[in-house]
């Protein structure tokens, strides 16, 4: 793994204030190290210089690279496109395993409740094998319910998937989805835009939720709450036109209430993986 200059610049700056690419452009176009921050006794970038100071002399990519970790900075040429359409895209990428899982040009996210059932796997084993047939990568979340199932049932029909995390790496959430995280690092991808040190936080997973959206051509929602954060990343796919298919549910259940509120306000619904493959090759 190989960075420029630019790219370790912006790497240390934010493994010390983890935030979206914006922010951190701002500090870099105004020489940060002399002008905007050294001459200032503001106590956030009292701390900021700190943390600088502290980085400066550590080999932080050797560091990272050594476990297992490969970052992905806004400025490198690795760094997805798809990503940089964002208003607020991440700065860094830390990844874990087939980085090159990024660079696929269809990636199918499947999304949905922590409390999704039965429902919610049959529509999996129905969506997912015409997509790894036809080599799309499946997107998610690795939380509980949907999002795990929507893994699992990519390694299940031998295709790829991707986990986009809501923390870093040195942290696991759930912690009863350790040994899927463990065999996705190995033979899939791990992605996340916090440092290894960052742990999990309410407002974490809807920031995690747009580069789920971001990364994917197509979103599909298997079962949801009306007010969910399995919704707001619909709200993301939306405003950046993405196509949105959702599985229609029985009207007697609640988690039928956000796709089945999704189909009447235009979203296509779906029944199997071919619909989107035929979406794809449209396109």
């Amino acid at each position: 793994m190989n960075l420029s200059t630019q790219d370790q610049e912006l790497l240390k700056l934010h493994y010390a204030w983890p935030a979206p690419y914006p922010k951190l452009a701002r500090l870099l176009e105004n020489n940060y190290r002399n002008e905007y921050l050294l001459h200032s006794s503001h106590p956030q970038r009292t701390n900021l210089n700190t943390k600088l100071a502290l980085l400066s002399p550590l080999p932080l990519l050797e560091l990272l690279l050594e476990k297992g970790i490969i970052p992905i900075p806004f400025t490198h040429p690795d760094y997805p496109d798809e990503l940089k359409q964002l208003i607020d895209p991440p700065a860094v990428l830390y990844t874990k395993g087939d980085t090159s899982l990024l660079k696929k040009s269809n990636k199918v996210a499947i999304i949905g409740s922590r409390k999704a059932g039965n429902y919610s796997m049959c529509a999996m084993d129905m969506i997912v094998p015409p997509l790894v047939q036809h080599d799309c990568a499946i997107v998610s979340g690795l939380a509980k319910g949907a999002d795990t199932m929507a893994h699992q049932a990519a390694l299940k029909y031998g295709g790829q998937t991707i986990a986009v995390l809501g923390h870093g790496f040195f942290h696991v959430y759930p912690k009863e989805n350790a040994e899927l995280a463990t065999v996705i690092a190995k033979e899939h991808l791990l992605i996340t835009e916090y440092p290894p040190y960052h742990p999990p936080a309410k407002w974490t997973f809807p920031m995690r939720n747009r580069i789920i959206s971001g990364l994917s051509s197509t979103i599909v929602i298997t079962e949801s709450a009306v007010k969910s954060g399995t919704m707001s990343t619909i709200e993301h796919a939306l405003d950046h036109g993405k196509e949105v298919f959702a599985v229609p549910g029985p009207i007697d259940s609640l988690l039928s209430i956000g796709p089945n509120k999704l189909l009447d306000e235009g979203a296509r619904p779906i029944w199997d993986g071919f619909q989107i493959v035929e979406s794809l090759v449209e396109s």
